[in-house]
């Protein structure tokens, strides 16, 4: 069951589109249709982020979503970042950064279908 805070976000992210969430590694995957565009984990919402929009998650002090890998016993960052504070409590800001996170799901996914080359 969602908690109250992704039950929140979800709320809050009509203003983005419709939101949904499945529970995930102990966390909740945020979706819009069958695209993933965020985590939320211990209450905190995490933001997809690549190479093309980083730059506006370390601009707002944000750092990414780290885990302890239990067989190597060392930190692992992924690509979702943690959505600053105004986001939390503005759904207008909250759409601005979740489209931000759906631009770098697209450009994730359109790398992954990318043909191989042929040497």
């Amino acid at each position: 069951m969602a908690s109250e805070f992704v039950r929140h976000i979800l709320d809050l992210g009509r203003t983005y589109g419709p939101l949904t969430s499945k529970s995930m590694f102990g966390g909740h995957g945020i979706y819009a249709g069958e695209q993933i565009l965020g985590l939320v984990v211990d209450d905190r919402l995490y933001l997809k982020v690549d190479d093309g929009n980083r730059a506006e998650f370390e601009a707002v002090g944000s750092q990414p979503f780290t885990y302890m890998h239990k067989a190597k016993n060392e930190p692992v960052k992924m690509s979702y970042w943690e959505a600053p504070a105004a986001a939390i409590d503005d759904g207008d800001e909250l759409a601005r950064w979740l489209g931000s996170a759906a631009g770098a799901a697209a450009r994730a996914k359109t790398k992954k279908k990318a043909p191989a080359r042929k040497r």
